[in-house]
């Protein structure tokens, strides 16, 4: 396996990344088998893994803890913060209390003394960024994280985080985790430029467009009932009209792989990886084999042809469905009277 720079860290990260979404009671519940998973990444070379504290709330990270016993200094080991824990009014978020308490339960459910790569899970604009890279800044002046980034940010938002960090001598953001496929090419208007800008190390989500490009759906066979759809529709249920189009594109695109003597998910992870400003993907597999059938993904070089062929069926730069882009701003929410006529922010 080729490694890759993380932007501007200097650390090697291999270009596939386990993500642990699928391990714990919403997927993979069966620690041993989760367990064995990851040990099998690793043996193939992956040096990264990507978890979350809101993953089957803390399962996941109790898991990868598990399974990084003896060999945690090998692995460049992610989580995020941001969720909802509980009923308290500030155990969510990305305020300095709720980040600092976020942390300790991370580190004694993944049983290390540090983590190398410390993830706002999701914008948070009721807190003003300043005290969000402080707070950050101050874990990493403390040895209990390595780096700190961002997920699914606006570009403005990147922006403003770098330049609150320089502004106040802090350290600046390390990294971006963008929604990225075939299926969902929104990053590559502005967000992957703007990373790139900065030197932010680029790691991507959902290859796979949730599932969309897994290769199950075929102009034979009528759409598969996904589990995801009754708590993610707007992603997942086949009779939303953004979805259908998904699965037309879906279908072309797999004939699109065979001719090209690949798979449709082989397609889309090479797809992603051959944008020069990613660094690692993040693959998700609930089984075993299917983190067998993505292993070598990362060495397949597409060519000109097969590129040009699937920005026919999806332009740079486009989403198909605006749900596959992770963040919905909540000034595009569905109060109108917030949307049109925003009441001015007062602070004390």
């Amino acid at each position: 396996m080729s490694y890759r720079i993380l932007g501007r860290t200097g650390v090697r990260v291999s270009p596939l990344t386990l993500g642990a979404m699928n391990f714990g009671a919403r997927a993979t519940g069966d620690h041993a088998e989760a367990v064995g998973i990851i040990r099998r990444a690793l043996d193939a070379g992956i040096n990264i893994i990507d978890t979350a504290d809101s993953y089957s709330q803390g399962e996941s990270e109790i898991i990868v803890g598990k399974a990084l016993q003896g060999s945690r200094q090998e692995v460049f080991l992610a989580t995020k913060f941001h969720s909802q824990w509980g009923k308290g009014l500030n155990t969510r978020g990305s305020s300095r209390r709720w980040i600092f308490a976020a942390v300790e339960n991370s580190l004694r459910r993944l049983q290390t003394d540090y983590i190398d790569l410390y993830q706002q899970h999701k914008p948070d604009p009721d807190v003003d960024v300043a005290e969000t890279v402080g707070a950050l800044d101050d874990l990493v002046r403390q040895g209990k994280i390595r780096y700190y980034g961002t997920t699914t940010n606006e570009p403005h938002l990147l922006v403003e985080a770098q330049w609150a960090a320089e502004k106040a001598g802090r350290s600046r953001p390390a990294t971006e985790q963008v929604p990225y496929s075939i299926l969902a090419r929104g990053a590559e208007r502005a967000t992957l430029p703007v990373a790139g800008r900065f030197g932010l190390g680029v790691l991507t989500w959902s290859p796979l467009a949730g599932g969309w490009l897994s290769g199950r759906h075929t102009a034979d066979s009528p759409a598969p009932v996904s589990a995801r759809a009754a708590w993610l529709p707007a992603r997942h249920d086949p009779q939303v009209p953004e979805n259908q189009v998904k699965r037309d594109l879906a279908i072309k695109l797999g004939d699109l792989a065979a001719k090209a003597g690949i798979t449709l998910p082989q397609l889309a992870v090479a797809f992603v990886l051959r944008h020069p400003q990613v660094d690692s993907v993040l693959i998700g597999p609930r089984t075993r084999e299917h983190l067998d059938s993505l292993l070598g993904a990362d060495e397949i070089v597409l060519g000109d042809d097969v590129l040009d062929a699937v920005d026919e069926l999806v332009p740079p730069g486009v989403t198909v469905n605006r749900a596959d882009e992770g963040w919905q701003p909540p000034w595009l929410g569905d109060d109108v009277d917030a949307r049109r006529r925003p009441a001015p922010r007062t602070r004390h």
